[in-house]
């Protein structure tokens, strides 16, 4: 509820007064009658009745709430769905759950889009994982990163298997990974595994690899990833010689700390902090 409060006042500032009184008015209308006829008409005309403008107001006391939202670039048409479904299933989501998913499955790109970068403000928004694991399997960049990218449900939702999945195809995509949530914590040995693997492939078949690929990995160097560190500590490619260095730099591995310390510059950049993943192609 203290979700549907921000929202709810987002809204207030950012609507002309006639479309947030209208709205108001039938929300109260779709949760007295329980009119799942009334939910999809009304989602239906947010999208002709309210712009799909910026917010232009958006000063919230929770920083990290205002910086999710101007990161998933939210504007007045996506924010008055997303409170009319949050709204809705807050008072009643058994009635209400199925209603949602109907809506969800008869969506355009943008509708879709715009469930899925705001899905994790939904009440009870793990019910949901089935249809943000479902998007993992689009070539549409535009979906794919409404649940990849700057998201927070997929570190807070998905299962070591769907992490990966959705990790290996941001990569194969060529998506920005830096946007990916949580990257660290979400870290797993059969992720580092498979790129290791991946990454093996591509140098076989002389392809390059993005650096950031590496991330995951730290926490688990040892044997084929240790040799893999050594060789990107060698690279011609200076931001390959950096993420090797951050790796090794993170890892509890003492062979990793001490493969590092053979490069001077390196570990000194690392351990100096003038060298992160955040700015890792920027130096």
């Amino acid at each position: 509820m203290e979700t549907n409060k921000k929202l709810k006042s987002i809204l207030k500032v950012n609507l002309n007064a006639g479309d947030f009184e209208w709205l108001g008015q039938q929300l109260d209308r779709i949760k007295k009658e329980k009119s799942g006829k009334d939910l999809f008409l009304t989602y239906s005309i947010i999208g002709s009745r309210i712009s799909d403008v910026p917010l232009d107001q958006l000063h919230l006391e929770d920083a990290e709430f205002q910086e999710y939202l101007e990161l998933q670039g939210a504007d007045k048409r996506q924010m008055a769905r997303i409170f009319l479904l949050a709204d809705v299933l807050a008072d009643d989501a058994d009635f209400f759950g199925p209603k949602v998913n109907n809506i969800i499955q008869v969506a355009d790109t943008s509708e879709l889009v715009t469930f899925l970068k705001f899905l994790i403000l939904l009440p009870d928004a793990g019910s949901f994982k089935t249809t943000a694991v479902d998007t993992l399997r689009t070539n549409i960049s535009t979906v794919f990163d409404a649940i990849a990218l700057n998201n927070p449900y997929p570190a807070k939702y998905f299962n070591d298997q769907q992490w990966n999945q959705m990790y290996l195809k941001a990569a194969f995509m060529q998506r920005d990974l830096g946007k990916i949530v949580d990257i660290e914590k979400r870290a797993n040995p059969d992720l580092a595994r498979i790129i290791s693997d991946y990454a093996h492939e591509r140098w076989a078949a002389s392809r390059d690899i993005d650096p950031y690929f590496w991330r995951p990995v730290g926490q688990f160097l040892k044997g084929q990833l240790l040799s893999d560190m050594d060789r990107l500590l060698q690279s011609d490619n200076v931001t390959e010689r950096k993420a090797g260095a951050l790796c090794c730099y993170r890892s509890n591995n003492e062979k990793a700390r001490e493969l590092l310390q053979q490069y001077p510059d390196l570990h000194g950049q690392a351990e100096s902090k003038k060298i992160s993943w955040k700015t890792l192609k920027a130096n």
